[in-house]
């Protein structure tokens, strides 16, 4: 799929259901944020949520006082979604419209890459590794990294895509050793319509 032909799909995907009746819905992301939490960042970290479209994360991390704050999107619409719902708040977020794995993020500018429910719709080999690759470089020395995807038992696909399905050492293996991994774990995500989806969450250091 290109850039463009991805673009056109999740803004119809978000134009048709909305924010809250994607599959991967959540009022709080209660375990990225756990997991930020606990990586004790210093107000000023600069944190990018890849794919973070309508997603509350950022939010609740400006509640928690975070004030460089990126979210990135393929959908237009669901950045709007986001940015209508902030409001005010809006104006001090940067907002990236576009595929993670071609914007020319600046180097090295981040402390924390997020990213729930993006790379496992990378099924493509390629395109896995310049997402990668990526992260690698928009990460600082010693920069965290949380990747959520579909576990083993989750679904094969998605909003009518393919994706890939993922345990923590097959996770960590597309990754590579230029990434440390710290810890992982599951969730039985429950669907806007009651249905479970196992999701897995790999939290990882990049090497210095």
């Amino acid at each position: 799929m290109t850039e463009r032909d991805g673009k056109a799909h999740w803004d119809k995907v978000y134009g048709r259901k909305g924010a809250e009746d994607v599959s991967w819905f959540q009022p709080s992301l209660a375990l990225s944020l756990k997991m930020i939490d606990d990586i004790e960042l210093p107000a000023s970290a600069s944190i990018i949520d890849v794919g973070g479209g309508a997603s509350s994360l950022v939010d609740d991390l400006l509640t928690r006082g975070f004030s460089d704050l990126t979210v990135l999107d393929l959908s237009k619409v669901a950045l709007d979604i986001a940015r209508r719902r902030l409001g005010d708040q809006a104006d001090s977020v940067q907002w990236l419209h576009g595929d993670a794995t071609e914007l020319d993020l600046a180097t090295a500018r981040y402390d924390l890459w997020h990213d729930r429910a993006v790379f496992h719709f990378l099924t493509d080999p390629q395109a896995r590794r310049r997402y990668i690759d990526q992260a690698y470089r928009a990460l600082k020395p010693g920069g965290h990294i949380i990747v959520a995807t579909f576990g083993l038992h989750g679904p094969e696909r998605c909003s009518g895509l393919e994706v890939a399905r993922y345990d923590a050492d097959g996770l960590h293996a597309e990754f590579g050793a230029p990434f440390h991994k710290i810890r992982h774990a599951e969730e039985a995500h429950r669907t806007p319509w009651g249905t479970e989806q196992e999701f897995l969450y790999c939290y990882c250091r990049r090497s210095r």
